[in-house]
This record gives C-alpha cells, structure tokens and sequence, in this order.
C-alpha cells in the first residue's frame, strides 16, 4: 500500500487494512488491524480481529482470531491467544495458538505453549512447558516418542 492511499484513508475515512506482505498457499491474505510501536508500553487486554504486530512493551492479555507478531523490541508478560504466534522479542507468560508458534532466531519464550504445531529456528530459546494439542481443538494432549540416532 503507497502512501497516498494510507493518507486518502485517514483523512477521506475510508476503511484502512493493512495486507499481509506474502499471500497464504490459498491465495488469500491476512489484513493487519494495527500495531504497537516502540515506546508504547500498554497494560492491560488487547483484543483484535485481525494480524497484530507488537514491538513496544505490553503487561496483560493479547487476543486476536487471527495472527500476533512480536518483533525484536517487544517485551511482553501475560497471555497470547491466537491462531499464529510469532515471536521475535521477548515473551514470558502463556500461549494459545489454535495454529502454531513460531519462535524465531531472536526470540525467547518462557512459559507455557499451547498448540498442535511448534517450530523454533536455530536461535531461538524456549524455557517452559509445552502442551502439543490435536488440531481438532481438542483437550487431549499428544505424546511424541523420540529415540536416539547413532549410538546403536
């Protein structure tokens, strides 16, 4: 989006979404609701509709239908539930993901996870508990045996 649009948005009062930069394999996007900027610190619930992005500092309940971004500067303590987590920054609390958590390079969680699907790119840290949940939402919790390779 150019910034001509986004000013014809806030100024004429058209409705302003923000696309997601890379269309899903369904050839949809996701609209992005808005975002918390460095500097902003917020205490307290945050409950949106759509793609959320986080790089301030925020103490409190974080829930959105769709996905919550934290990026490196974010600090956050409490909840996240969403359909997609990513994190970057810092996060110490619980999550609910009905889709996954990704927790990237910078990235460090402590805590809780809840969800089917968790991926954590060499870098990321992860201190905490997680709860691998069958993506039929259901409560029953999934147990993956892993056995060692080599020494055989």
């Amino acid at each position: 989006m150019h910034a001509a649009t986004v000013e014809e948005s806030l100024i004429g009062g058209l409705d302003m979404a923000w696309k997601w930069p890379a269309a899903a394999k369904d050839g949809s996007s996701e609209e992005w609701t808005g975002f918390i900027d460095q500097g902003v610190m917020l205490e307290g619930t945050l409950t949106v509709k759509g793609t959320f992005r986080i790089d301030g500092n925020v103490k409190g309940n974080i829930i959105s239908d769709q996905t919550v971004i934290l990026g490196e500067g974010a600090k956050v303590e409490g909840q996240i539930e969403g359909n997609r987590v990513v994190i970057a920054g810092r996060f110490d609390g619980v999550i609910f993901a009905k889709g996954r958590v990704e927790i990237q390079v910078k990235g460090v969680v402590t805590g809780e996870v809840h969800s089917p699907c968790m991926v954590i790119d060499p870098g990321g840290i992860f201190d905490g508990r997680c709860h691998m949940l069958a993506s039929s939402d259901t409560a029953s919790t999934v147990t993956i045996p892993i056995r060692a390779v080599g020494n055989a």
